[in-house]
């Protein structure tokens, strides 16, 4: 049971670091601060691109893994490491 659980993780936390690289930077230096009206009003359609619903997926899948390693830490502590 160990070891299904322990590469389930190792799955999530790939699947977690390639959801962190496909995501496009938050800062975006002078021409951002420069373009600043603009940008307020792209923004509104925001919440429907690639990038909003990576960023909602990212948490999902974060906590996955959070929970994913209590619970291998759970099953070490109890001794069911063999």
């Amino acid at each position: 049971m160990l070891i299904f659980v322990t590469i389930l993780q190792v799955i999530v936390g790939v699947a977690l670091a390639a959801m962190i690289l496909f995501q496009s930077g938050k800062s975006r230096g002078l021409s951002g601060t420069i373009g600043g009206i603009a940008d307020s009003y792209m923004s509104k359609a925001k919440a429907k691109t690639l990038d909003a619903k990576l960023a909602k997926y990212t948490k999902w899948v974060g906590a996955a893994f959070v929970i994913l390693t209590l619970v291998i830490n759970c099953m070490v502590a109890a001794g069911m490491a063999a």
